[in-house]
């Protein structure tokens, strides 16, 4: 049984306790929410790869991205080129029972780009769109485009490239609604909109 002492000086100090509780489960939550090392990677692997694709075709130079068009970053004058701001869907990786971002060599999906341009809305920004392959085995991982070419259409060009399964997402499938949305947030933050 506890005394009126231990009982009057434990109520006195009480705002103390509520405190260091607190505090121990707020540290508690900030450890689980955050695990050592995890902090700017996503914790499920799709959610890597959308992390991966996205820093690099936004920090690739035209000759990485190796798409049609993607040389009208060049500016002239010497201004500094502008910002690439993407968004990107996921398909599929392979192998495709790896747990691991590091494991992953080979994932395909869809992306859209937009050159964040000073002032210059989404609706008229110079845009990169359509299905794409990452080599992640390389540093930086290596980027191909589907693109068609005069003897070749781009369904069949697409088919060509992407295994079956993804092909025919990659027919059906382009950004979801929250991945466009941030697209759009992000460019126009970039673009100073």
């Amino acid at each position: 049984m506890i005394s009126r002492e231990s009982f009057a000086g434990w109520y006195r100090n009480r705002y103390v306790w509520v405190a260091v509780i607190l505090m121990a489960v707020t540290a508690g939550a900030v450890v689980l929410a955050n695990p050592a090392g995890t902090e700017a990677e996503p914790a499920d692997l799709r959610g890597q790869i959308v992390s991966r694709m996205r820093t690099t075709l936004e920090q690739a130079d035209p000759g990485q991205h190796n798409h049609a068009g993607h040389g009208a970053q060049q500016v002239a004058s010497g201004k500094a080129k502008p910002a690439v701001v993407c968004g990107v869907h996921v398909y599929g990786y392979e192998p495709a029972e790896v747990t691991a971002l590091a494991d992953v060599r080979t994932v395909y999906g869809f992306h859209l780009c937009g050159l964040a341009e000073q002032k210059r809305p989404w609706d008229v920004a110079v845009k990169l769109a359509g299905p794409i392959i990452m080599d992640m085995s390389t540093e930086p991982p290596g980027i191909q485009v589907v693109e068609a070419t005069a003897d070749v259409m781009f369904v069949d060009r697409l088919r060509e490239m992407f295994p079956d399964k993804y092909a025919e997402l990659a027919l059906k499938e382009a950004l979801a609604d929250s991945e466009m949305a941030n697209l759009r947030r992000r460019y126009d933050a970039a673009a100073g909109n």
